[in-house]
């Protein structure tokens, strides 16, 4: 596969690399990213001819947003694509108030939720203001999902950001200041809903359509393709597992391991090394194979990683792998992979 390949983004106007550059980790997620690594990350991705930046306030609170518009301010900006979320607005606190179990020495703000009408053009306004950029392609609704909120708050966050927040992403579109609207979070369910229920072009899934996880294929993906709704997938490898493999302490969806996924991972590295094939490029290839994903997301804390995954990308996979693994009931019978 051909990372700086471009694909059309669903029924919008833009085009997407296959590998996109996904910020969170240079918002200090779990651990500090010098500013020099940073730039370097930015600089290997543009050089390898990458298009597609994703970024959002949440990331260290505003650190990734800052990150991204410095590192992409004097390049030409009809040249790429680049998206950010709405939904947490950010509130000035010292320093010492800042603290945070995801990020790092992030920026002295604290989060608050809001998926209104209003938050949601204020949040938009203040992420302008921290990239510095003068337009932003692609806006997401971020993290409207039970993961993030629990059963209870989330069917509240739910319903504001179909009443409100979709509003205003709605009317962004119509005047054209953005190119395409849709939802980022970690449940398909929630964004099938959210497509039933309102005109999106586009979400970001992360983690729930992989190696390991192939549900989305029963209803979603396929409504996807019946309205050429783009899919940009991000987590591809369940937050660790299928970048690590089955290692001591391997994490899958933000946590450790439970035993049943490690013992799949263990049964799909075994195909790996019976054709020699990487599980990284595996699980990098395959979600792309889909008609609903022109593009997948990849973060990273330095430009030797990034590198990592530009060259994952171009690894050869024979098609007997994919085979190999549908025998073994490893993936999907109906799951498309690479030709």
């Amino acid at each position: 596969m051909n990372p700086h390949e471009k694909h059309r983004f669903g029924r919008s106007s833009l085009s997407v690399t296959a590998l996109g550059l996904g910020t969170a980790p240079l918002g200090n997620q779990f651990r500090t990213v010098t500013e020099a690594d940073s730039q370097a990350v930015f600089d290997r991705s543009w050089d390898a001819g990458l298009r597609y930046f994703d970024t959002a306030p949440m990331y260290g609170q505003g650190l990734a947003e800052h990150r991204t518009g410095e590192a992409l301010r004097l390049r030409p900006r009809e040249d790429y694509v680049l998206s950010t979320k709405v939904g947490r607005m950010l509130v000035p606190v010292s320093r010492e108030e800042a603290k945070s179990p995801f990020w790092v020495d992030p920026l002295p703000f604290k989060v608050a939720y809001d998926y209104s009408y209003d938050g949601a053009m204020r949040s938009f306004e203040d992420s302008l203001q921290r990239l510095a950029l003068e337009h932003i392609d692609i806006a997401y609704i971020h993290d409207i999902d039970v993961f993030t909120h629990g059963p209870d708050q989330q069917k509240i966050y739910f319903r504001q950001a179909m009443d409100g927040a979709y509003k205003a992403l709605d009317r962004l579109r119509s005047e054209g200041v953005v190119k395409a609207i849709g939802v980022g979070c970690n449940e398909w369910p929630v964004c099938q809903q959210a497509l039933e229920e309102r005109d999106f072009d586009c979400f970001l899934l992360a983690g729930r359509y992989t190696l390991l996880e192939q549900d989305a294929l029963d209803t979603f993906l396929p409504l996807c393709v019946e309205r050429n709704v783009a899919i940009a997938l991000g987590g591809c490898y369940n937050s660790g597992i299928l970048g690590t493999g089955a290692i001591p302490g391997a994490h899958y969806n933000y946590g450790p391991a439970p035993q049943p996924i490690i013992d799949r991972v263990v049964r799909i590295e075994k195909v790996c090394k019976e054709f020699n094939v990487p599980l990284k490029a595996a699980a990098l290839q395959f979600v792309l194979a889909h008609p609903a994903i022109p593009t997948v997301l990849a973060g990273t804390r330095n430009p030797h990683h990034m590198q990592e995954n530009i060259d994952l990308m171009v690894q050869q996979i024979p098609a007997e792998f994919w085979a190999a693994l549908r025998d073994a009931d490893l993936v999907r019978a109906n799951a498309p992979t690479p030709s």
